[in-house]
């Protein structure tokens, strides 16, 4: 079985991934910091909106692909995985920009936690019945 749907997010995810990247490039080159952060706020945040989502998506994302494996229901699946998408967008969008946006980082934040909070369960619960 070709799992078509968790492919379909993750290709969403990886265009966004690389949309959040070209912009913190150019926050470098705006800000003229071209390793670490060399204490510049803006390139913190920037360098830290980039981390975030490098750091939960590939987790959801392998539990979106673990609940598709085991034949969880395509709605399910596509729920988790617009879920996914829509939180770290929203994330990425809320702190982006100084002050940050609380509703949409908050917002994106909470969804995410909710698709892995989600996942996790549907796996357990594939696994254990």
């Amino acid at each position: 079985m070709i799992p078509a749907v968790t492919s379909l997010y993750a290709g969403c995810l990886a265009l966004l991934y690389l949309g959040i990247s070209g912009w913190v490039v150019r926050v470098r080159v705006q800000q003229k910091v071209f390793a670490g952060d060399k204490g510049d706020p803006v390139m913190a945040n920037a360098m830290r909106l980039h981390a975030n989502f490098a750091e939960y998506v590939p987790l959801a994302l392998i539990l979106i692909l673990l609940a598709e494996l085991q034949g969880a229901p395509a709605l399910a699946l596509h729920a988790l995985g617009a879920g996914l998408l829509l939180a770290r967008a929203m994330h990425a969008a809320g702190m982006a920009r100084m002050p940050h946006v609380s509703p949409l980082r908050g917002g994106g934040a909470l969804l995410t936690f909710l698709v892995l909070f989600f996942g996790g369960a549907a796996n357990i619960g594939h696994a254990l019945f």
